[in-house]
Formats: structure tokens, C-alpha cells, sequence
């Protein structure tokens, strides 16, 4: 006998610790492409997509035929004891379009925060330095190595700490809040003169799109700057492209928009549809300074995740996702700019692709305001509308919905988002 969501949300809170946040008050019975079914039985759309995890979609056939076809052979051996050639060939496809100079190599994971690490390993062991430089805003994974490159305190520093050492942080460029570029650049120059010198730092790492830190795009100069200071005294440049990567921002990855190249890119998310799977690409004669059995992990490479992996980049190509990913995009914030006049509450719409935000402040202070994007997540969601918040003040609302979402679902879910941002912030519309 099926149970409703406030039975097995008493059985959660007696069974799970607190420590694992969970947002909704409803348990997830089933998916299909861009809407899940709460085991009441009702209907979500999800424009939260397992936090920027299904670009393709739940479920999508192709995912699930590949799922189904490595079933059917095999489901663990673990790569480092027995290979198998779809690895071999993922990464062979990897290191053809990841935006890496010269010949690159690929070594697979199975989590975000573990793609980092072995990225900050890799890159520790290839300068024989140990000092890495992350920014303000970043959030970089849950791991010890994660929190301490992550720079955002609440909710997921507290009472964790000594962190790991010789990590420094950076201002992100932030036009709302009045930090520019050459106001990072100029802390870096500080950092050397302060903190570490250049000659002891391994690697700056940093989102080209920041996800926790509130959709942050970080601007051509930043990313040439950090490229000349790395270059001029022998640092890696590290992209964590976990979020943005496998099309959300209308590239496979972000780093495509800019001139200058990463020496390193992780990833992971969208990677396999779903999948646990994320991956290391660099520069070969970087990748290849560990010694053998100094990277690795007994999941890492799953079989069934690399099946999907190679299906959800079958997808992307042959739907057109990345075209996609640009067009609804820009009816998105399309849309959120033409509801501006009429809400005050909104200081800032940004993006890139379909990597897109809201953020809110109040209106008579402009100070920021988590509240009111709480309000607007509340009522989205009362809506069967399935949002998220990010951003360091909590004051903003970012938009994950699956690249594969039909066009009359996703112009359904905006006119449910200006319901919602209408009933949430009723005392500052005008029209």
C-alpha cells in the first residue's frame, strides 16, 4: 500500500540525518523528460532537473536503451582492475571537443567534488607546488578539499573545519554589487604581495558561470587576465565546469565563449543524464604527471554511466540541444526583463544560454533580498512549478530546466513563474 508524502517524510525525519538539507515536502514516484510525479500523484514541472543534472531530460529513450544494452553485459569490473573500451573511447571523445590546447587526456570519476579534487592533485603533482586560488561566491564541492575552495560560508562551512591549507580566495566580478575586474585581478597582484608568493601556487581555479554563487558570469577579461598571470609565472588555469557543462550555456562547455583556453577542466552533472560520472580533462602532458594508481577510485568509469554518457552526447548533437539551450534561453530572460517594469523587487536578469537567473532585492533599500526569492519559490512551487534558489545572499532564483523540455510545457511554466513572481512580491507590482 502506497504511503503519502507526510508519512514517509515522518519516516525521513526519524531515519536520516538533519545534515542532509532536503527542499520539498513531497517523495518523487516517477519522471518523464521535464515532469515528475510525487507519489500522490501529482505533476511537477521541474526546472530544477536534480540540480543541473538532466540537460536531456529524465529519462530520455537513448539514455535508457544505452542503460539497458551495458545491462545486459556487464555493470562493474572496475576499470583499473579490468578496462573496457567505452572508456576509452568517452574520453577519446572528450578530449576532441573540450576546449583544451593541444592533445588532451581524459580520467573519469564519479562525482563533481571528486572531479576537483583529483583536478587540484593533478595539477599539485605536474607543478610541484601546493597553493591554490579559488574566488568568492565559488562552490566547488562538499569534500574537505570542496569546502575549502568553495567560497561560501553558510550552509556548507559551518562546524567543519581546520580546512585543508594553502587555498586563498578571490572577489568574483560582480556588477550589481559593484566588484569589477580589475578589482579581482588587483587581489590577485595583492595575494602575491601578501598572502603566497606566484612561484608557490599550482593553480587558480574557478566556474566560467558561477552555479551556488548566484549564475555569476565571469567576463572575457577576467578569464584573459587570469590566463596572462598564469602563463607569466607557471600556473594552471582549472575551469569547473560541473554546472555549466553539456550544453546548459548553449556551448558543450562554457569555456568555448572565451579566446583563451583552461589547462584543465572538470565535469560532471549532465555528463550521463543522470548517472553518477564525472571527468578530468587537461592538457596530456598535465594529466599525465601522476604516477600510475595515483588517481582512480573503485566506481570510477561505471560501466552504466559511461553507456549513458556517450548517449546523452549522441542527444545533444542530434536534437539540436545546444541551439536550443540559446533559444529558450532568451524567451526566458526575455520574458523576466519585460516583467521588470512591473516588478521592482528584480535588480538583475543575467545569463548565458540557458544558464539563467533572477535576482531580487528590496525595493525601498535595494539591499538583497533572500526573502522575497523564497516567496517566489514558494509560489512557484504551489504552482506545480519546481525552482531554485543560489546566489551568496540567497537572493536568487536560477532556471535548470531540461534542455528537451516541449515548447508548450516551458511557455506554460513561464506564465506559472509571472503568476508566481506576481503573487510573491505583490506589494511592489504596479501593473
Amino acid at each position: 500500500m502506497s504511503q503519502t508524502n507526510q508519512q514517509i517524510d515522518q519516516r525521513r525525519q526519524a531515519a536520516a540525518p538533519r545534515g542532509v538539507g532536503v527542499m520539498c515536502d513531497f517523495y518523487a514516484d516517477r519522471a518523464e523528460n521535464a515532469t515528475l510525479w510525487d507519489v500522490e500523484g501529482r505533476a511537477f514541472t521541474d526546472f530544477a532537473a536534480g540540480i543541473a543534472v538532466l540537460n536531456t531530460g529524465h529519462r530520455h529513450p537513448a539514455v535508457l536503451a544505452a542503460i539497458r544494452a551495458q545491462l545486459d553485459r556487464f555493470t562493474h569490473t572496475a576499470y583499473q582492475i579490468v578496462p573496457y573500451e567505452s572508456v576509452v573511447s568517452l574520453a577519446e571523445r572528450i578530449n576532441a571537443r573540450a576546449p583544451i590546447a593541444g592533445p588532451a587526456k581524459t580520467a573519469f570519476f564519479t562525482t563533481g567534488a571528486e572531479a576537483v579534487e583529483n583536478a587540484i592533485k593533478i595539477a599539485r603533482r605536474h607543478t610541484g607546488r601546493s597553493g591554490v586560488i579559488a574566488f568568492g561566491g565559488a562552490f566547488h564541492g562538499r569534500t574537505m578539499m570542496g569546502m575549502a575552495l568553495t567560497g561560501k560560508v553558510a550552509p556548507y562551512k559551518i562546524g567543519f573545519g581546520p580546512f585543508p591549507g594553502e587555498v586563498y580566495h578571490l572577489p568574483f566580478p560582480n556588477a550589481v554589487h559593484g566588484i569589477t575586474v580589475d578589482d579581482s585581478l588587483h587581489a590577485l597582484e595583492q595575494l602575491f604581495k601578501c598572502d603566497i608568493e606566484a612561484s608557490r601556487v599550482a593553480a587558480i581555479i574557478l566556474e566560467p558561470v558561477q552555479g551556488e554563487g548566484g549564475f555569476n558570469i565571469a567576463p572575457a577579461s577576467l578569464m584573459e587576465g587570469l590566463r596572462a598571470v598564469c602563463d607569466r609565472h607557471g600556473i594552471l588555469l582549472i575551469a569547473d565546469e560541473v554546472q555549466t557543462g553539456f550544453g546548459r550555456t548553449g556551448k558543450l562547455f562554457a569555456m568555448e565563449y572565451h579566446s583563451v583556453r583552461a589547462d584543465i577542466i572538470t565535469m560532471a552533472k549532465s555528463l550521463a543524464g543522470g548517472m553518477p560520472l564525472s571527468a578530468v580533462c587537461g592538457r596530456a602532458e598535465v594529466m599525465d604527471a601522476p604516477a600510475p594508481g595515483g588517481l582512480g577510485g573503485t566506481y570510477a568509469g561505471n560501466p552504466l554511466a559511461v553507456a549513458a554518457a556517450h548517449a546523452v552526447m549522441d542527444v545533444i548533437d542530434s536534437e539540436g540541444l545546444l541551439e536550443r539551450s540559446v533559444r529558450l534561453g532568451a524567451q526566458l530572460q526575455g520574458a523576466l526583463n519585460e516583467w521588470r517594469d512591473s516588478c521592482p523587487a528584480i535588480s538583475d536578469v543575467r545569463g548565458l544560454g540557458s544558464m539563467v537567473a533572477v535576482e531580487f532585492a528590496d525595493p525601498a533599500s535595494r539591499e538583497p533580498s533572500a526573502t522575497l526569492a523564497a516567496r517566489v519559490q514558494k509560489e512557484a512551487l504551489a504552482r506545480g512549478l519546481l525552482l531554485l534558489t543560489c546566489g551568496t545572499y540567497g537572493n536568487v532564483i536560477r532556471f535548470l530546466y531540461p534542455l528537451t523540455i516541449p515548447d508548450a510545457q516551458f511557455s506554460a511554466a513561464l506564465a506559472t513563474l509571472h503568476e508566481a513572481l506576481r503573487a510573491a512580491t505583490a506589494e511592489t507590482i504596479t501593473a
